[in-house]
C-alpha cells in the first residue's frame, strides 16, 4: 500500500511538471534575458507551444479596410498641389495676358524693306521669369513665349536650383537678314516675330545654358525637353542641331507653315 502511495505521488508530480502555464501569466513575463544580481544573465523563458500562441491571439473585431474619405478631400489635395499662375494685373501686363509684364511701345519704322513693327511691346517678365535684357516683340510672339515658359521651360527645370528665375535673351526685334547673311531674306526678327533664348537662369544663381549644356547630363535633357515643348507654340524652332548659327541659343519664331511647325 505504501508503495502504491509513492507511485501515485510521483505521477501527480510528473503531471504538475508538464502542466501548461496559463497564457496570460506567460505573456506577462518578458522573453528578454533578465540581468540578475551579481551580473549573471538569466535564462530565456521558454515559449509556450505554437498551438497555445495561436489560441491566445487577439480576435480582430473591426475590419482593417480604410474608412471612406470625407467628401471633397481629394479635391482639397489636388488644389494644394496646383501652383498658382503669376499675374501682374491689367495695369502691369500687356497683350491681354496677365502673366506677361511689360509696356506698349511706339511703332518701329522699317529701316529696310520687310522690317518694321506696328504695335511692339517691350516684355520685361513672363510668368515670374525676368527677361534679361527685355524683349521687343509683337503680341502673338509674346503669347507664344508665355505658353512655352509655362509648359516647357518651367517644368523642365522645376527640380533644378530651386526652379526657373529668368531667361537670357540673345535677340528679339532686329532689322536684319537671316543669320546676318548678305543677300538673305529678312529675318523674322525684323518683324518682331522672333526671340532667341540662350539660357534659363535658376533661383540659386546657376543656369542651364544652350552653349555649355546641350547634350550633357540632366541639364542637357532639360534643354531637349524645352526644345520639344516649343514645337507648337512657335512655327520655327531651331537649336544647336540645326546649324552652326544656333549652337549657343534657341531660335523661336511665329512664322507659320502649311506643313506645321519646323523644328530642328
Amino acid at each position: 500500500m505504501r508503495g502504491g502511495v509513492i507511485l501515485c505521488a510521483a505521477a501527480v508530480s510528473v503531471v504538475a511538471l508538464f502542466r501548461p502555464v496559463p497564457v496570460a501569466a506567460e505573456l506577462s513575463r518578458s522573453p528578454i534575458p533578465v540581468l540578475r544580481p551579481g551580473g549573471d544573465i538569466g535564462r530565456e523563458i521558454p515559449q509556450p507551444p505554437e498551438a497555445e500562441w495561436v489560441a491566445s491571439a487577439p480576435v480582430v473585431t473591426r475590419s482593417p479596410v480604410p474608412r471612406k474619405r470625407p467628401d471633397g478631400l481629394a479635391g482639397q489635395a489636388q488644389a494644394a498641389t496646383v501652383v498658382r499662375k503669376v499675374s501682374y494685373g491689367k495695369s502691369g501686363s500687356v497683350c491681354g495676358v496677365d502673366g506677361i509684364r511689360g509696356q506698349a511701345a511706339s511703332a518701329i519704322p522699317a529701316r529696310i524693306k520687310g522690317c518694321g513693327l506696328d504695335a511692339p511691346v517691350r516684355v520685361t517678365e513672363i510668368a515670374g521669369l525676368k527677361l534679361s535684357p527685355p524683349a521687343t516683340l509683337d503680341c502673338p510672339t509674346a503669347k507664344a513665349l508665355y505658353t512655352w515658359v509655362e509648359k516647357g521651360a518651367k517644368p523642365a527645370v522645376a527640380r533644378m536650383g530651386g526652379g526657373a528665375a529668368g531667361l537670357r535673351i540673345m535677340a528679339s526685334y532686329a532689322c536684319r537678314t537671316r543669320n546676318n547673311q548678305a543677300g538673305a531674306k529678312v529675318s523674322e526678327h525684323g518683324r518682331g516675330r522672333a526671340v532667341d533664348v540662350g539660357a534659363v537662369l535658376l533661383k540659386n544663381g546657376d543656369r542651364v545654358s544652350v552653349l555649355k549644356d546641350w547634350g550633357k547630363g540632366k541639364k542637357g535633357k532639360a534643354l531637349r525637353a524645352m526644345h520639344k515643348a516649343a514645337c507648337g507654340p512657335f512655327g520655327t524652332v531651331l537649336g544647336p542641331n540645326a546649324n552652326r548659327y544656333h549652337r549657343d541659343h534657341f531660335h523661336f519664331d511665329t512664322a507659320r507653315y502649311r506643313s506645321g511647325s519646323y523644328c530642328r
